[in-house]
């Protein structure tokens, strides 16, 4: 099996030594997304909605562009800096799924990268 490298120009350039997605043999691994708007540069995060919603758009982003959708999310990871932010972002992630939902942790943590309140990574089978 070969390792394939997917980048799409319509989710956030990383911002370190990784890329946005790795997939191998019929998995497709999703680095964790915060909320860069692609388009800005800048961070979308005026509510934890709005951020929380850029999260999603931007692997959806990925996933489109590996040929996926979120219907082929086996497994994600929240990562929050307060738990007590749990239900809000819940009600967001959880619109952009039907159907069956993939199995999940949600982890809090003291920082994420630029002091953003939540950050999400995704496997995904094809």
């Amino acid at each position: 099996m070969t390792k394939i490298i997917i980048r799409t120009d319509l989710a956030p350039a990383p911002i370190g030594p990784y890329n946005q997605a790795v997939g191998y043999g019929d998995l497709l691994y999703i680095s964790g997304q915060i909320c860069i708007d692609p388009a800005t540069g800048q961070l979308n995060n005026a509510t934890l909605a709005d951020e929380t919603h850029q999260v999603m758009k931007n692997l959806k982003a990925i996933l489109e562009a590996a040929g996926r959708d979120f219907s082929h999310v086996l497994k994600t990871t929240i990562f929050l800096t307060d738990m007590h932010q749990f239900g809000a972002v819940n009600e967001v992630y959880g619109s952009y799924f039907t159907g069956e939902y993939p199995a999940r942790e949600t982890v809090q943590v003291s920082a994420l990268p630029k002091f953003v309140n939540v950050e999400i990574s995704m496997i995904a089978g094809k």
